[in-house]
């Protein structure tokens, strides 16, 4: 299906529509599940990622499609810009829903083949029946409370809660049908359930076939159980949907109220925020339907999607490996970091040099240290850090709370407005605040996207100042699927300016000035622009010019346009974009010196790095910000530069082992049709692999060097 690239603010200047860069970079993760290349069980788990982004997309971007149609609908081109792209919006994710339903098929066949199937309850024996109902009763009728629509104070849509599983249930044979929903437990019960392999029938080489049920499937064969006793019917059916609300919330400008109340009330407000979507299974029958459009209301009838039989597919992300190791992406253990490992602290390590990590090929436990051997150092005065996206149960925060009962003053900046982890973020500032840390917010208009840490010792009577800066979250649950990068240097200048940021954070009316650091809000766009210009410069004079790009998104139209002429003037531009891409790629006269690919595989692509030629001194950056303009205008980021030659050095062949892959790179095109990158009679590259190899290699030096030592 051919996109729409839809048009600039300057007719000059192309710019592909992002929502669907956005639903092209989800088609690419489609692939993997389709890739056949992967195991089965994680072809089924990218199925649940897909549906996991998707719900997103329509919490966010879906969202803000439409309210953007509402405010612009007395502006007629807008109007109809917006129209235009929403169409195409609901006409892709129908194309994708195509392809992952027969992509589910496909993997289901797989799982048969390795004694693994996935069966609904229309396919249970008389004898599985009888343990499912048994299991219902013990195990899951507890946790299920219906609403009866009838009596029901509330429209459905408020009563619906945002991307949970819901049953909508008929009873019929009284002289009016009854109409129920029930949500289906899954906070309480696991999704998937083993039967028992004494009860199954199947066998595969003599072996029974491992039977997996979801529990959509054992409330629907029990539904009747439930309701009997309380009423008349002669028959019974249930159908799943679900609802995916607007992600966004207002917060009051009320002065009484602190952040975190108000937070708390912007939660609370998105349970009950507009409709962006309803998904049911396409099994429903007419009357149903009706009854559904009816208790929504018209305003949330348009949002009306037929889908399979299931919903909520995320949770496939979790789903259990009940075969052999070989189902599964072989384990890669993170390695250990030849700097730290040579010295007997993180602070020796860090003063000796200069220290790159990369996750999740290297430990993140080296962060969690470095923060644990600060709460008791007797040196250390002081801990400043910001937060986030941060663990449920995080080793940092608990080294923090150590920190402040061995007497340190410790600073915690925490963005309470972290998309969907508001409420984890609030529960831990409450926490942190109880127990004596410093707990900042920021500023309400500027999210803290930055990753830095800054701790100072006192040695010889002098407070020296430890850093990090990192384009990761300082999470340890997903620094073990996400690829990031930290710097971790005592560097004086890098360290001061550090301190400024926090300063700012805090104090954001004073003047500032950054030589180094690349700092969003204020000095990101000019900086980036001049780095930009410069080797536009360079390339009109005729010397040599490149510019290499990483990152997740890059949407920023000034920056867009800038590269546009930066290739039109001859520099030589490559991109690593994992997502969302509204630069044209290719276009004769305008980007035929750029060219651009994304990456994915098992881990989620995550740095962000920038390289400028610079006339031969390369500068290389890496930063916890994308290329979109709210990451350049509307938030608190952190760029730094590398200044070590070796660090550099490594940086910049992790990028070019990564523009050499042909196993799981995908050209990103004019019409980003994810077309996977030629290997020709090259030899396969699978970047993430071969950088774990390296690294590896490393590591097993080191070994070899320790014990050849002792």
């Amino acid at each position: 299906m051919e996109q729409t690239i839809l048009p600039a603010k300057t007719e000059d200047y192309p710019l592909y529509a992002r929502e669907l860069s956005w639903l092209a970079f989800n088609g690419r993760v489609l692939q993997e599940a389709a890739d056949t290349r992967n195991p089965p069980i994680e072809r089924l788990r990218f199925l649940g990622i897909y549906s996991n982004n998707l719900d997103e997309f329509f919490r966010v971007r879906v969202a803000d499609v439409k309210r953007r149609i509402l405010l612009k609908k007395y502006q007629t081109w807008e109007h109809e810009d917006a129209e235009q792209l929403l169409g195409e919006i609901q006409n892709r994710v129908l194309e994708l829903g195509k392809q992952f339903n027969k992509i589910y098929l496909d993997i289901q066949l797989e799982l048969r083949k390795h004694n693994i199937e996935l069966i609904d309850d229309s396919k249970l024996s008389e004898l599985q029946s009888g343990w499912v109902r048994g299991y219902f009763n013990n195990e899951v009728k507890k946790h299920i409370s219906p609403i009866i629509l009838s009596s029901a104070d509330a429209s459905l849509s408020k009563i619906l809660e945002d991307n949970t599983t819901y049953l909508l249930v008929e009873m019929t044979g009284q002289s009016k049908p009854e109409y129920a929903i029930v949500q289906v437990p899954t906070a309480e019960v696991s999704r998937f359930i083993e039967l028992p392999l004494h009860l199954n029938t199947r066998k595969k080489n003599g072996h029974y076939r491992r039977q997996i049920l979801l529990l959509d499937d054992i409330i629907n064969h029990c539904i009747a159980d439930l309701f009997q006793g309380f009423f008349e019917f002669e028959q019974i059916c249930a159908f799943s949907l679900k609802l995916t609300r607007d992600a966004e919330y207002n917060i009051s400008d009320t002065l009484d109220q602190s952040l975190i109340d108000k937070m708390s009330k912007g939660i609370r407000q998105r349970l009950k925020s507009e409709p962006t979507r309803l998904v049911y299974d396409a099994a429903m029958p007419e009357q149903m339907l009706k009854v559904l459009t009816k208790q929504l209301g018209t305003s949330s009838a348009d949002a009306l999607i037929a889908g399979s039989r299931y919903r909520n597919f995320k949770d496939f992300i979790g789903f259990p490996n009940l075969g052999h190791q070989s189902m599964e992406f072989p384990p890669l253990p993170p390695l250990p970091s030849v700097e730290f490992e040579q010295h007997p602290t993180t602070f020796d390590a860090i003063k000796n040099s200069d220290i790159l990590l990369y996750y999740p090929y290297h430990s993140f436990g080296y962060f969690t240290e470095w923060v644990r051997q600060a709460s008791f150092d007797p040196k250390v005065s002081h801990i400043k850090i910001t937060m986030y996206r941060v663990a449920k149960h995080s080793r940092v925060i608990h080294s923090l709370l150590d920190a402040v009962r061995n007497g340190k003053k410790v600073t915690v900046v925490v963005e309470l407005k972290a998309r969907f982890d508001e409420e984890n973020n609030i529960n831990w500032a409450r926490r942190m605040t109880e127990s004596g840390i410093e707990v900042i917010f920021g500023q309400t208009t500027l999210k803290i996207h930055s990753k830095i840490c800054l701790i100072t010792r006192q040695e010889k009577g002098k407070a020296v100042r430890y850093g990090h800066i990192g384009t990761g979250n300082f999470n340890e649950k997903t620094a073990r699927i996400y690829t990031d990068m930290s710097l971790f240097t005592c560097h004086p200048e890098i360290t001061a300016e550090i301190e400024q940021v926090f300063e700012f954070i805090q104090y954001s009316y004073r003047p500032f000035q950054f030589k180094h650091l690349i700092v969003s809000p204020t000095w990101s766009r000019p900086k980036l622009m001049l780095l930009i210009q410069r080797e536009i410069d360079f390339a009109i004079s005729g010397r040599k010019s490149e510019i290499f790009l990483k990152a997740n998104n890059l949407v920023d139209e000034e920056i867009v346009q800038l590269l546009y002429r930066a290739s039109q003037a001859g520099v030589k531009i490559r991109m690593i974009i994992r997502g969302m891409c509204s630069l044209v790629p290719g276009v004769p006269g305008m980007s035929q010196n750029i060219k651009i690919i994304s990456i994915l595989d098992r881990f989620l692509e995550h740095a962000r790095v920038y390289v400028f030629h610079n006339g031969g001194d390369t500068d290389v950056y890496i930063s916890s910000a994308d290329w979109m303009t709210r990451n350049i205008d509307q938030r608190v980021e952190v760029g730094v530069p590398l200044f070590d030659a070796k660090i550099k050095q490594t940086v910049i062949a992790t990028l070019d082992m990564q523009w050499r892959d042909n196993v799981k790179a995908r050209n990103i095109d004019a019409k980003q049709t994810n077309t996977y990158v030629k290997r020709g009679n090259k030899r396969n590259i699978r970047s993430q692999q071969n950088i774990y190899d390296i690294f590896a290699a490393q590591a097993q030096q080191l070994i070899k060097q320790v014990d050849s030592e002792h």
